[in-house]
């Protein structure tokens, strides 16, 4: 058995991509670009999402997206808002809808100048509201859960439209910008703070099958497929493990279950986390902090990898201040070696 040895020479996105499939990183991976005491290791890119009606992170107007979604926010502006108007609440307007053009080249581009400086760092470029965000965001929440039941083969129909948009669009992605990209994080947030919007079965029948076209897609343009989804999903992650979901982007620890969800997941699915963003950062407690960072990083990692820091990056809007971050990041960095001197087999 040997030992996993620091090589100062290696590429940051190599230290990545070891880590997402447990190949033996030499330490901990940084998604970070705030402290600069600790790595930054990955170059994240939003561009993507941009909206010509100027939403999305432009700006969070009171205006609708490209895809006709209505959307508004609260008067301080300190977040993205949320959608008020569904252009597809009334199913009448199913067939005559058309979704944006997927490879319009607005969308690609302001990505090369936020690539161009990437150096040696792991490229992620981020695509928001995929399957089930989408179809709730023109359909509407509630109405959507209705008719999963009611009208399944409307919402069937929708979502093919809305997977076929997503193929497109990272497939215009690759021909564009082909290996200079790495991962491509995604999002749909499936879970309340106690369970899943919909039961397994539910996801059997409407999504893990698109779930795996999709990822199978993203792996053929040679990328890692990353999931970012709130609420308590955990009876979901052997489903997205199953349709090849290579890493899991969860912010809510003490919602899943720190203990828990190793125990069952820790070595099967690379884990994107920072520590939680509702019960621990927003405290400023920072002993609090200091042992929820060495539990995750004991119970969510391996000594082959299966672990990424992650900065939330809006702490105005959970009260996480400056110097509360600082502590979490000090000590992700005590912990960077942890696994070091551990067997590699």
């Amino acid at each position: 058995m040997t030992e996993t040895k620091t090589d100062p020479d290696m590429q940051r996105r190599e230290i990545v991509r070891r880590a997402i499939e447990f190949d033996h990183p030499p330490r901990l991976p940084f998604w970070q670009a705030v402290v600069e005491f600790a790595p930054s290791d990955v170059c994240d890119c939003w561009e993507m999402d941009r909206a010509k009606a100027g939403w999305f992170f432009d700006n969070a107007a009171s205006a609708a997206d490209d895809w006709g979604c209505g959307w508004d926010c609260t008067a301080s502006r300190k977040n993205m808002g949320q959608v008020v108007h569904h252009p597809l609440e009334d199913w009448a307007k199913l067939d005559s809808y058309r979704p944006p053009n997927p490879r319009d080249p607005f969308y690609f581009a302001r990505i090369e100048d936020c690539i161009v400086d990437a150096g040696d760092r792991y490229v992620a470029v981020t695509s928001h509201f995929n399957l089930m965000e989408r179809l709730h965001m023109l359909h509407g929440f509630p109405q959507t859960l209705a008719d999963l039941c009611l009208e399944p083969r409307k919402i069937e129909k929708l979502l093919d439209m809305i997977l076929e948009y997503k193929l497109e669009h990272f497939d215009e992605l690759a021909r564009r910008f082909g290996d200079r990209v790495h991962g491509l994080f995604c999002t749909d947030d499936w879970g309340t703070q106690t369970g899943t919007f919909i039961s397994g079965k539910m996801f059997e029948d409407f999504f893990l099958e698109r779930y795996r076209t999709l990822v199978d897609a993203v792996h053929g343009h040679g990328w890692h497929f990353m999931l970012h989804s709130c609420g308590k999903v955990n009876n979901f992650v052997p489903y997205f493990i199953d349709a090849g979901i290579d890493v899991l982007n969860l912010e809510q620890p003490r919602t899943y279950g720190i203990d828990e969800l190793g125990a069952r997941f820790a070595g099967k699915i690379c884990f994107l986390t920072t520590a939680d963003i509702q019960a621990t950062l927003p405290t400023g407690d920072a002993q609090r902090i200091r042992d929820e960072v060495r539990l995750l990083v004991e119970n969510w990692s391996t000594p082959r990898g299966g672990f990424v820091v992650f900065n939330y990056g809006f702490g105005d809007e959970i009260g996480c201040t400056r110097a509360t971050t600082e502590v979490m990041f000090w000590e992700f960095v005590n912990m960077m070696d942890h696994w070091r001197a551990e067997p590699s087999g």
